[in-house]
């Protein structure tokens, strides 16, 4: 899972960075045993009985133990996290649209700037208050490559191969969401998703897809890595993957 809980060498200008292997963590399941079985006194691990749903996990990676501050915890799916530079990432938007757009680091930054202070809430159980966020609503996005008529959906791809996710265009339309390329005032870190990652405070993190290279507009919602290993599609925080409000 990806939510905050996280150069690809395309010719000379990415590479991926291997992890030390102490950095290698237990993966969902094994922090959840980790906290039933006596590491729920830390600060931030929660409720053992509330992070205990009835979900497993896939093989993830926990990627150190906790970022110095803040309270986030970064998870990977493959071991490493991408390096993408901004000068040549590009945000690829496609599929069911008239007008495909490749946009450049900057031409994504040039468009009208949105901000909001949210709370981001991890599915294991853990949560992170006032979270200062900047970026793109989606529409303005939409509204470039003008989506057809059949397109009900956004297929969201992650440089963290094969790591990728979906949202409605409904759920895309809300408020709250948004493509960003800043947190807390400064451009995302690498561990954050850097160069952009999708943001939606009303769902668990791993519907917010970090390193994000692609949107492919698609006529039915598709299962990302998560749901197809158990974790429910509509990720609402409190009404989805065994929690109740």
């Amino acid at each position: 899972m990806q939510g905050g809980k996280r150069p690809i060498e395309l010719g000379s200008r990415h590479g991926t960075d291997p992890l030390d292997a102490r950095q290698r963590r237990y993966g969902r399941r094994g922090f959840l045993l980790l906290v039933a079985g006596g590491l729920s006194s830390l600060a931030w691990a929660g409720s053992a009985s509330r992070l205990l749903s009835p979900l497993t996990s896939a093989g993830s990676q926990l990627l150190g133990n906790q970022l110095p501050v803040g309270g986030w915890r970064i998870y990977t799916i493959s071991g490493t996290m991408p390096l993408l530079d901004p000068s040549s990432w590009r945000l690829e938007i496609d599929g069911l649209v008239n007008r495909p757009r490749s946009l450049s680091y900057d031409e994504l930054t040039a468009l009208p700037k949105a901000e909001q202070v949210s709370i981001f809430h991890c599915v294991t159980g853990w949560t992170v208050h006032n979270v200062q966020w900047a970026g793109v609503r989606f529409q303005q996005l939409l509204d470039l490559v003008q989506p057809l008529p059949e397109a009900t959906a956004v297929r969201f791809v992650s440089a963290e191969r094969p790591y990728e996710d979906s949202l409605t265009l409904d759920q895309l339309r809300l408020p709250d969401a948004m493509l960003a390329y800043e947190m807390g005032g400064q451009p995302l870190s690498r561990p954050h998703g850097a160069p952009a990652r999708v943001v939606l405070p009303e769902m668990y993190g791993y519907k917010g897809v970090k390193w994000l290279t692609r949107m492919e507009l698609v006529r039915r919602q598709p299962a990302g890595y998560w749901e197809q290993n158990g974790y429910d599609q509509d990720a609402w925080v409190g009404r989805s993957n065994g929690y109740h409000s």
